[in-house]
């Protein structure tokens, strides 16, 4: 964060203590940036809507969801737009010459390419949605194989020069957890493409995914403001993903006026999952986004059952949330319930790593 201090400075008054930025300096920083995500994402998604309506790019419900869904019908989806330009305008600053984060292929800029390579994967299965006119997009494991791929190259591009013996996939006070290479590298693979596709699969609900990764970037924001020299500006994305996740919740509250589709699923998992392993802090994954965890093992596990028994289900309907959906829960109860246990996984994740 030197370079963002040295580009806007600090107030008078602010000031270092035993070489340690204050409290203060941090909060300043941080709003900076969550500003910067909100107001781009805000503007985007007020031109998104209309123009969304204009070429007929609208969501089509699933004919197996809740009935209660079919009215959703008709509303603009692509809005994951948002998220993917709502950090451009930090991966801009951070170009800005003189910067230690404008060398050529920055982790930052590679994080976005990351982001915007897998949004650009989910923006293929929104249109093909539209253009059948139902949700048959790419197949689920047609999306993963492309996510892992694209997961590949962001983890060779980020370990490139390096020389790194070991990686770090847990940082807790006074303790490193070191992975040799090749085993970071086959789990970065699992933990990108399978929190893309876990928060994939909890974009159900009006405002239950935007709502729920929010907690866990703040996490990931506040542990690379913490220690900035561990995510090497790359962590400082998450920011400005709650920026533009606070703006798009503006329009995707319930009832909800714009979808983010699998363009903003896609995009908003590869930022958890990019700045999570960025921060040194992959296997942090499995707690903070235990909300996610809980969605995808819901799939799964009604999936197993379901076979086993020839036909039994586990749950009324996966993913988890249609369960508590078809068991009298109105969605607003259900979305919130989520948001309250996402910031509680979160909390925990940030209690073991402080």
């Amino acid at each position: 964060m030197t370079w963002l201090r040295d580009i806007i400075p600090p107030h008078m008054g602010e000031m270092k203590f035993m070489g340690q930025v204050t409290l203060a300096m941090l909060a300043r920083e941080a709003a900076i940036l969550i500003a910067l995500g909100f107001l781009t994402a805000a503007i985007v998604g007020a031109i998104l809507i209309p123009l969304l309506k204009r070429f007929n790019i609208v969501q089509y419900a699933y004919e197996d969801a809740p009935k209660t869904h079919q009215i959703k019908t008709g509303t603009p989806t692509m809005g994951g737009i948002c998220f993917v330009l709502g950090i451009l305008p930090l991966v801009l600053i951070s170009m800005i010459p003189g910067s230690p984060a404008a060398e050529p292929w920055s982790n930052l800029l590679k994080l976005f390419g990351l982001v915007a390579a897998c949004a650009a994967v989910g923006a293929l299965d929104d249109l093909m949605s539209v253009h059948f006119g139902k949700n048959r997009g790419l197949r689920a494991r047609t999306k993963f194989l492309f996510t892992a791929l694209i997961a590949i190259m962001f983890l060779r591009s980020i370990s490139e020069g390096s020389g790194h013996v070991g990686w770090a996939v847990l940082i807790v006070p006074g303790h490193v957890l070191w992975l040799p290479y090749w085993l970071w590298l086959v789990l970065g693979i699992f933990a990108i493409a399978g929190t893309i596709h876990a928060v994939n699969l909890t974009d159900g609900l009006d405002g239950l995914a935007t709502g729920t990764i929010l907690p866990p970037l703040i996490v990931i924001g506040f542990i690379t403001l913490q220690n900035e020299a561990v995510g090497e500006f790359g962590g400082l994305a998450a920011l400005s993903g709650i920026g533009a996740c606070l703006a798009f919740l503006m329009y995707n509250h319930h009832p909800a006026k714009l979808f983010m589709g699998d363009t903003g699923s896609l995009a908003l998992g590869a930022l958890l999952a990019g700045t999570a392993i960025l921060s040194g802090q992959m296997f942090l994954l499995i707690i903070i986004g235990g909300v996610f965890v809980a969605e995808a093992l819901s799939v799964m596990l009604q999936v197993v059952y379901f076979k086993l028994t020839h036909g039994k289900r586990i749950f009324k309907m996966s993913p988890l949330h249609h369960h508590f959906e078809l068991s009298g829960w109105p969605e607003t109860k259900v979305t919130t319930r989520f948001w309250i246990a996402s910031a509680i996984c979160s909390a925990v994740g940030l209690a073991i790593v402080r």
